[in-house]
C-alpha cells in the first residue's frame, strides 16, 4: 500500500509557473506507475501527465503537452509536475494517483489507479 501527499498548488498569474509534488510512502514505489488528474469546478477529473515506474515512459494530455512536465525520484520517492505557461483554464484541484504495475507502461484511466492523495489547489488569474 502507498499514501500519496500532494503539495506545491497556489495562485499564479497567467504565464506563470508552478511545480506540484507527490510523495508517497512505502518502500516499494518503484514498482508504481503513476499520473496526474485535474478537476475543475463543476467539470469532470481529467487525465493530465503519467510516468511509467522508471520514469523512462511520459504521457500527456494534448492540453498541456508543451507546456507541462512529470518526472519522478525513486529514491526521494517523489513525483513531481512540472507546469510552465499555465493558463486560467489550468485552475483545478490536482490529483496524485499511483498504481502497483509490474510493466514499465503508462496509463490514462483513473480507474487504473488504485491511491489517490488528497490534492492540491492551482487557480491561475487572467
Amino acid at each position: 500500500q502507498v499514501q500519496l501527499v500532494e503539495s506545491g498548488g497556489g495562485l499564479v498569474h497567467s504565464g506563470g509557473s508552478l511545480r506540484l509534488s507527490c510523495a508517497a510512502s512505502g518502500r516499494t514505489f518503484k514498482n508504481y506507475a503513476v499520473a496526474w488528474f485535474r478537476q475543475a469546478p463543476g467539470k469532470l477529473r481529467e487525465f493530465v501527465a503519467a510516468v511509467s515506474r522508471n520514469g523512462q515512459s511520459t504521457d500527456y494530455a494534448d492540453s498541456v503537452t508543451g507546456r507541462f512536465t512529470i518526472s519522478r525520484d525513486n529514491v526521494k520517492n517523489t513525483v513531481d509536475l512540472q507546469m510552465n505557461s499555465l493558463k486560467p483554464e489550468d485552475t483545478a484541484d490536482y490529483y496524485c494517483a499511483a498504481t502497483l504495475k509490474y510493466y514499465n507502461a503508462v496509463y490514462r484511466r483513473q480507474r487504473d489507479y488504485d491511491y489517490w492523495g488528497q490534492g492540491t489547489q492551482v487557480t491561475v488569474s487572467s
